[in-house]
């Protein structure tokens, strides 16, 4: 049976998890049904634990208790089958590859949805808006998105770098201080390079922010503010990295929009300017 959204998030936690919670959530994973009748005592029973143990599991995976753990697996259990992450198989048809990789990207898309922490979020966006000068990196697929994102902030006046060499992006770090933010992007939460580029940050000063797929991680707890994805399986062709990289442009789409709001004049003008600009080269 495919699992859903919350099963997918429990089992991609599985291994950083304490022993007795791992019980819980083996619990949870083979009987998600029978969970949604039980309270945090009758779980901590059943799965030969305690009940306070069910609500450290609870916090662990990003639910602020028992009750919203039940209301997001009976969310889940309502899902249309439709919906659900589905992988490519060999010699399938353009129409069921189409069929099933716009599937993904609206599960992708609505899990990271659930699971951004909109106090997280609303950091992000401020220290965004307050200065001038970010310094986005990612490594591989990640950089990728790093440069979508440089181009989106330069274009309302933020002067921004993407770097995908470690060495100049270090170098540009080191010039950093407070006031200026440096966000790193991984998927994994473990990619050495913006591991260190956050690290030397953090010795400058400048604010970190980082994000990375949903669970625990080095790179989460090294940045003063950390943004999560959905942590959805790739596919088989992972080197691909479809689904973390729908899921970390929507993300930065959604900061990028919240920036532009909240200085909706002057963003409209810094707009205008560079399409008046692209114009008028293209005109001769």
């Amino acid at each position: 049976m495919e699992q859903r959204g919350t099963m997918k998030l429990i089992e991609g936690m599985l291994k950083d998890l304490s022993p007795s919670e791992r019980k819980i959530a083996d619990f949870v994973l083979e009987k998600p049904d029978e969970v949604l009748s039980l309270t945090a005592n009758q779980l901590g029973e059943r799965s030969h634990t305690s009940s306070a143990a069910v609500i450290r599991f609870c916090k662990s995976i990003g639910f602020k208790g028992f009750q919203q753990l039940k209301l997001r697996l009976a969310s889940d259990s309502h899902q249309d089958k439709s919906t659900e992450f589905r992988d490519i198989q060999p010699g399938e048809s353009p129409a069921e590859v189409v069929s099933k990789m716009t599937t993904n990207s609206m599960q992708t898309i609505k899990e990271t949805a659930d699971i951004l922490n909109i106090y997280d979020l609303t950091q992000v966006i401020e220290a965004l808006d307050q200065v001038n000068r970010i310094h986005f990196f990612g490594v591989g697929a990640s950089n990728i998105i790093a440069q979508d994102a440089q181009l989106k902030f330069s274009r309302i006046n933020k002067h921004t770098t993407a770097f995908a060499d470690f060495h100049i992006a270090s170098m540009h770090v080191a010039n950093s201080g407070p006031g200026d933010v440096v966000f790193g992007i991984s998927f994994s939460g473990e990619t050495k390079e913006v591991l260190k580029i956050l690290e030397l940050a953090n010795e400058k000063g400048a604010t970190t922010i980082a994000l990375t797929k949903f669970g625990p991680s080095t790179i989460a707890k090294t940045a003063s503010i950390c943004l999560r994805t959905s942590a959805s399986k790739e596919t088989t062709f992972r080197s691909s990295a479809t689904s973390s990289r729908i899921a970390q442009l929507h993300v930065l789409d959604i900061l990028f929009m919240s920036v532009a709001n909240a200085n909706y004049d002057e963003v409209i003008q810094y707009l205008n300017q560079t399409r008046e600009a692209i114009r008028a080269i293209q005109r001769k």
